[in-house]
Order: structure tokens, then C-alpha cells, then sequence
């Protein structure tokens, strides 16, 4: 809030006067010293300085109202992202819940037993999220990033994870049966306790990976895995897993 100054008393028209030097100024200077008498008094009228201060005032108070209404917009916010999350559960395609968990994820909130089974999420950005009991069940969220999130205890049978980044995910205790994470990055990722039957880990990097507890990958495809650790490939086969080369390409994707 600025310091009020009051305006200066201008001179009278006679002194004024006295300093013009060229006569066919003297209406427009006339008008000017009306004006400066005009602006005088406005200026030192007390009830203008009081709107102003008042208006400075009124400036403050909504910056305070704005501020503690924060929580009350971020909590509606949170509601609606979970409205749009929950009410396309079942349905194919995107819904909205790609947006939806990526703002309540950005914002720290669990996303704890979500269901997004069958959704379109292709290129979700989820790192550091909380999914633990999640339903991806048959999700389409190929080029997406789960960095450092943690799924415990999750559905991901039949997902496609193509290309998915999931570097230090913790996969602990997690249905990933039929599930396609060809070219994934599963770099120290945690798969203790994990079924993995038939999934396709193709020309997947396991560098640092925890794998001495996944409790089955039976028909799993480990074709091309790239920095394995010291004895999983044998281990792997040992226990049901195959070597088989993919087909080239995907095969067609519904639209979302």
C-alpha cells in the first residue's frame, strides 16, 4: 500500500499569468491552471483518500480470501478427476482418465485399488504413483512411464506395457500373466513374489533386477532380454520360460 501525498497548491491566475509570453497562449493556459485548481482539490479531498486505501484494503482481503479457499478448489478438483476416473470404469478408451490420474497422481494423492481395466492410456505419465492393488487388467498403456511407482499386489494380466518405462517399479506380489512388456525398461525393478506366466519380456532391459522370488513365468518369452542379471536366462528356462523371436510389428489397436 503506497504513502498518500497530497497535490500541491498551484499559483494563482495572476502570477500565472505574468509568466506567459506569447498572448495567443493564454486560453489554453487558462484552461490548464483550471484544471491544476480541479486536481487540487479532488487530491486533498479526505474522502478520495480514504478510497483509496480502501480499495488497496479490499485488494488485500481478496488475496487472503483466494488463499484460504485453496484447499477447498484442490479437493473439487480431486473430486471431479475421481468422477471421471470412476465413471468410465469398465468402458474402452481414454475417458478423460489419462488427464485424471495424472493430476491426482501430480498432486500426491494415492491412487491405491484404482480400476482402469480395458482403458486407453497409452503415453500415461504415472512416476512415483501410489497403485498398489491397481486393476490394469487388459489396459492399453504402451509408451507410458511408471518410474519408481508401486503396484503391489496389482492386476496386470493381459496389459500391454510395450516400450513402458518402469525403472525401480515395484512389481512385488503382481499378476503380470499374458501381459506384453516387450521393449520395456524394467531396470531394478522388483518382481519378487510375481507371476509372469506366458507375459512377453522380450527385448526387455532387466539390468539390476529382482528376480530370485517371481514365483512363475511358465511360457514366459524372454527372446533378446537385454542386461540380465547373472543366471536369470538359465534359470528362466529351467522353469518354463522360452526364447521365441516376435512378430515385427504390433497387431491393430482399437481407437480410443
Amino acid at each position: 500500500m503506497r504513502e498518500y501525498s497530497p497535490t500541491p497548491r498551484p499559483e494563482s491566475w495572476a502570477a500565472r499569468r505574468k509568466r506567459i509570453t506569447r498572448s495567443w497562449t493564454v486560453p489554453f493556459i487558462h484552461v490548464e491552471w483550471i484544471f491544476e485548481w480541479a486536481a487540487f482539490f479532488l487530491g486533498n479531498w479526505k474522502f478520495l483518500e480514504v478510497l483509496e486505501y480502501l480499495g488497496s484494503l479490499s485488494v488485500l482481503v481478496a488475496v487472503i480470501f483466494y488463499v484460504s479457499e485453496s484447499g477447498d478448489r484442490t479437493m473439487q478438483r480431486h473430486f471431479q478427476a475421481w468422477q471421471v476416473i470412476n465413471t468410465a470404469q469398465g468402458k474402452g478408451g481414454s475417458g478423460g482418465r489419462i488427464e485424471a490420474l495424472e493430476e491426482l497422481n501430480a498432486d500426491r494423492v494415492p491412487l491405491v485399488a484404482v480400476v482402469v481395466s480395458d482403458a486407453f492410456l497409452r503415453g500415461i505419465q504415472l512416476q512415483n504413483a501410489r497403485l498398489a492393488r491397481s486393476n490394469f487388467s487388459s489396459a492399453d498403456a504402451r509408451n507410458s512411464s511408471f518410474r519408481f511407482s508401486n503396484f503391489t499386489d496389482s492386476d496386470l494380466h493381459f496389459a500391454n506395457f510395450r516400450q513402458g518405462d518402469f525403472y525401480g517399479a515395484l512389481l512385488t506380489d503382481c499378476d503380470m500373466s499374458d501381459a506384453d512388456f516387450s521393449g520395456a525398461d524394467l531396470t531394478e525393478a522388483d518382481l519378487t513374489g510375481a507371476t509372469l506366466d506366458r507375459a512377453d519380456l522380450s527385448n526387455t532391459t532387466l539390468r539390476g533386477i529382482h528376480w530370485q522370488g517371481i514365483k512363475s513365468l511358465s511360457m514366459a518369452n524372454i527372446y533378446g532380454v537385454k542386461d540380465a542379471p547373472d543366471g536369470f536366462v538359465a534359470w528362466a528356462l529351467k522353469n518354463g520360460a522360452v526364447e521365441t523371436q516376435p512378430a515385427e510389428s504390433d497387431p491393430p489397436q482399437p481407437s480410443p
